[in-house]
Formats: structure tokens, C-alpha cells, sequence
């Protein structure tokens, strides 16, 4: 006996359609289907496609090369802050909202190397202008200077050996600092203080290829891309640990001593 469906084409459409609603994936045939049952034949299975060799020049791509060559093509600072804005080959570009390249004076007779940006300078385009900023100005105004001050000899420029903010605020990798650092001497060039400052482990570390312990080389005066250099406790670390402010202390009246030397 034939069912109503069997030849009314619209109900059987309705029907599927009903199933298929109900999650039916499969239709069932009449006989049994042993689906563990292997082909009589078994096709051999096709090769994965081979992926294309990098061409020569991709693989001859130097990251720390490029980089150098582009600093070296900059010809003042703007031309330097474009350079870096082109430079592809650090990733931590790719989750950054700005690069922060200087604070303060260009002419001040010191600048100030940093870590790399927080969130607040992420945000700001500007470095140290978070909680350790806020340290760092008052740590300098105790000595008579500052970024905003405009005479050369009381002024401050402020720049960090990374232009963007690291993921979580981790410590750049060895990479990350290596591709950036022909930019930074070539800042510490354009720029031209008669002194550097040093602040921070990963700073030292950066500009001294070396391991630094900032608590054993804090306060000894050192030479970098030709001019004196002092490495300074960071102001993060002295929030986190106040009885070192009296090392900073004394390191920034070591400072305003070479500062008179020289001049």
C-alpha cells in the first residue's frame, strides 16, 4: 500500500525538511549498509602539496641589518621617528596603539634611556608619564631638572630602546632589543647629549651588550656611543623597593657632579 507522501511531491518535501529540522543527516536505504566494510580497492592517497621554497631574497632578510641601514638613513629626528614607524619586522608594532618616540628637549645636555612603554605610555605616545614617570620627574626635579624645563643645562630628553609596548608589560626579548638598537644610537646621535642615563636593567643591558646587574653597576660611570654614561636604578623598581632611593639619590648628585666637570 502506498503511502500519501509517495506521490505527493510537496508533502515529502515537508517531511524531509521535518527531519532535517530534527537533525536527521543520513538517509537509510532499504538493505543494511556495513559502513566498517573496506572497497574491494583502496585509492592511494594523494601527496600533501609541496609548499613553495622562500625566495632568496626573503631568506637573506636581516632584521638587525635592515634596521641598521634605515637609522642610518635618517637625517634628524623626524626623519628617525619615520624610519621606525616603517620598520615592519618588530611584531610588537602589530599590537601597539602608537610608537612612542621622545619626551622633553632635544637640546637638553641629557637624555634619558628607558625600558620600553607602559600601557599609560602606549596611550600617550609619550614615555614615562605613568606612576614611574611621575617618580622619575620628581627624582630630577630634586636636582634642579626636568623634561619641561627650557634651559639646555636643567632640561631632560627622554626616549626608551623600545617604541612599543611589550604584551603585558613583559621584558622585550633579546630580539625585540637587537632590531631596535641601531635606532637608539642612532638617536643618541642625532640627539647629541653630553650625557646618558642609563635607567633600568634592560636599558644597560641593551646599549652595553651585556648582561647588567643594575644593582651591582648602578652609579658607575661608563662609556656609550662616545660620551659618559651612567645606568640608574628604574623608577619602577624604587616604588617597589624605597629603601633604594637612597642609591638613586646618590647617583643623581654623581650626575649634577659630572655635569659641572664638563661644563
Amino acid at each position: 500500500m502506498e503511502s500519501a507522501w509517495e506521490n505527493d511531491w510537496h508533502l515529502a518535501r515537508a517531511y524531509l525538511a521535518w527531519q532535517a529540522e530534527l537533525g536527521a543527516t543520513d538517509a537509510i536505504c532499504d538493505a543494511p549498509v556495513n559502513r566498517y566494510d573496506l572497497p574491494a580497492k583502496l585509492e592511494k592517497p594523494k601527496p600533501a602539496p609541496v609548499a613553495a621554497a622562500p625566495t632568496a631574497e626573503a631568506a637573506q632578510v636581516d632584521p638587525v641589518a635592515e634596521a641598521r641601514a634605515m637609522a642610518r638613513g635618517a637625517q634628524d629626528l623626524d626623519g628617525l621617528r619615520a624610519a621606525m614607524a616603517a620598520y615592519d619586522h618588530c611584531e610588537l608594532k602589530r599590537g601597539a596603539r602608537n610608537l612612542v618616540f621622545c619626551d622633553g628637549a632635544a637640546s637638553a645636555r641629557v637624555m634619558i634611556v628607558g625600558e620600553a612603554p607602559g600601557r599609560e605610555e602606549d596611550r600617550a605616545g609619550k614615555p614615562f608619564v605613568g606612576e614611574a614617570g611621575q617618580m622619575l620627574d620628581r627624582m630630577f626635579a630634586a636636582i634642579g631638572m626636568g623634561r619641561t624645563n627650557p634651559d639646555p643645562a636643567k632640561a631632560l630628553y627622554i626616549t626608551n630602546i623600545l617604541p612599543w609596548r611589550p604584551p603585558q608589560n613583559r621584558d622585550p626579548s633579546t630580539e625585540e632589543r637587537a632590531m631596535m638598537r641601531p635606532f637608539v644610537l642612532r638617536h643618541i646621535e642625532l640627539a647629541d647629549p653630553d650625557i646618558l642615563i642609563l635607567m633600568g636593567r634592560i636599558s644597560a643591558s641593551t646599549l652595553l651588550e651585556r648582561d647588567v646587574r643594575i644593582t651591582q653597576e648602578r652609579g658607575q660611570w661608563l662609556d656609550v656611543a662616545q660620551r659618559p654614561t651612567l645606568p640608574m636604578l628604574h623608577p619602577a623598581y624604587l616604588l617597589r623597593n624605597p629603601a633604594a632611593k637612597r642609591d638613586a639619590w646618590a647617583d643623581l648628585l654623581s650626575l649634577q657632579a659630572k655635569l659641572r666637570e664638563l661644563t
